[in-house]
């Protein structure tokens, strides 16, 4: 029996509203991003400092993402989500605390910090384990390209939005960062959509379900392949902690510049957002996730030794496309292979590797910029990337032999 038009209603609605929380929250975080690193390398003129800023965020996460996945498959998602937004916005308020008493030193900065990454760890396994319950699975590779582009929009809009507001005043800039993460926090709390089962006490310990959602992705290796592609890749290549040191030192943009180069990887990654919605990819998945990682690796160099503003924007736009085709594919491979009871857990691993690729990647960049210099860091990063690709080839077959991506619903398992 076909399913009366307001249920169809109800789910698009869901999804919209989906989509708007988290333009918003990627909105606040950009913007705050931008203004924390400034104020850090302003006080402490230090790329080992920058670097801090990606370790304060990552320790946190990384204790806490496994076990906020089994909370967001033993609990709603959508309260998990809200929640953890409310929390954000405190961060967002005690940052604004910190810009009115003006501390001489950084460490107030990241013991925020570490708050903050505490609030990702829960808010990472809600939201990427939610989708799937506001879609059905036909709509669902579109729905990923779709929430994608969303976010790649806010990622653009939110560094150059985050450079012109911080030209303000940083007060300002943290101030709007509050206001929108509370708005998401009260928008995620209305949303409906599909229910998961109920959940059945099988008398398995938390740290048992934990370790199913480790040993589900460990077992297979298209997913394991993609996720940890992806963690190495960035976490070589990943240069957007260096990004303040190129606008002030090297490019001398200031911080308009600094948000505008924030914006290039979110630029490209838009248009490829937008052109995987029109033309999804249908064949040949694995095969093209390799090159788009290559493609990343050839970027993040040129991006190095660039010492033209407009060339170092294109090549961070390219290097934002590529990185979008492996973003789509490793999110659409996780959700045709993870079941509704799983979701959350296997979410949390998948978080916990691009946390590590992202707050890791700033933290490595940071220390190999402070050993052998910033434009040497970049460039050794993009050919480690490099690198990665071709042993990943070869170490994961099964990933570089999927063709369509519901095909990973039926990949080998080992």
């Amino acid at each position: 029996m076909s399913e009366p038009a307001d249920s169809t209603v109800y789910r698009d609605r869901d999804f919209y509203v989906f989509a708007a929380v988290r333009f918003i929250v990627t909105i606040a975080m950009q913007v705050q991003s931008v203004a924390i690193g400034w104020q850090v390398y302003a006080i402490t003129h230090s790329t080992f400092a920058l670097g801090m800023v990606g370790l304060c965020q990552f320790a946190p996460m990384f204790l806490l993402i496994l076990p906020a996945g089994d909370i967001s498959d033993r609990f709603d998602q959508r309260k998990v989500l809200s929640t953890t937004q409310a929390m954000q916005s405190v961060c967002a308020a005690l940052f604004l605390a910190l810009v009115l008493f003006a501390p001489k030193t950084v460490w107030p900065y990241y013991a925020v910090l570490v708050l903050f990454g505490a609030t990702r760890g829960f808010y990472g396994p809600a939201s990427q384990s939610l989708l799937p319950f506001l879609v059905n699975a036909e709509k669902l590779p579109r729905a990923i390209a779709l929430s994608s582009s969303v976010f790649t929009t806010a990622t653009i809009a939110g560094p150059a939005a985050g450079g012109f507001v911080f030209a303000l005043g940083a007060h300002i800039t943290f101030s709007l960062s509050l206001a929108l993460m509370l708005l998401a926090s009260v928008l995620t709390a209305t949303l409906g959509g599909r229910q998961r089962p109920l959940h059945v006490d099988t008398g398995a310990s938390r740290l048992e379900r934990v370790k199913e959602g480790v040993d589900f992705v460990r077992h297979r290796p298209v997913v394991l392949g993609a996720i940890s592609l992806d963690l190495f890749a960035v976490l070589l290549g990943g240069a957007t902690a260096l990004l303040p040191v190129y606008a002030r030192d090297i490019l001398h943009a200031g911080p308009v510049g600094l948000g505008f180069l924030r914006a290039g990887p979110a630029l490209g990654a838009a248009l490829m957002a937008f052109s995987l919605a029109r033309w999804p990819i249908r064949r040949h998945t694995g095969i093209i996730m390799f090159a788009a990682v290559a493609v990343f690796g050839v970027a993040t160099i040129a991006f190095g030794v660039s010492r033209s503003f407009y060339v170092s924007l294109g090549a961070l736009a390219v290097l934002g496309a590529s990185d979008m085709i492996s973003v789509f594919v490793r999110s659409a491979l996780i959700q045709y292979a993870t079941p509704d009871s799983m979701r959350g857990r296997v979410s949390a691993v998948s978080m916990l590797f691009i946390g590590a690729s992202n707050e890791l990647g700033e933290f490595e960049s940071g220390i190999t910029a402070d050993w052998f210099g910033t434009v040497p860091a970049v460039v050794i990063g993009g050919i480690g990337t490099l690198f990665v690709v071709g042993t990943w080839m070869g170490l994961f077959p099964p990933l570089r032999k999927i063709d369509r991506l519901a095909d990973a619903a039926n990949a080998p398992v080992t």
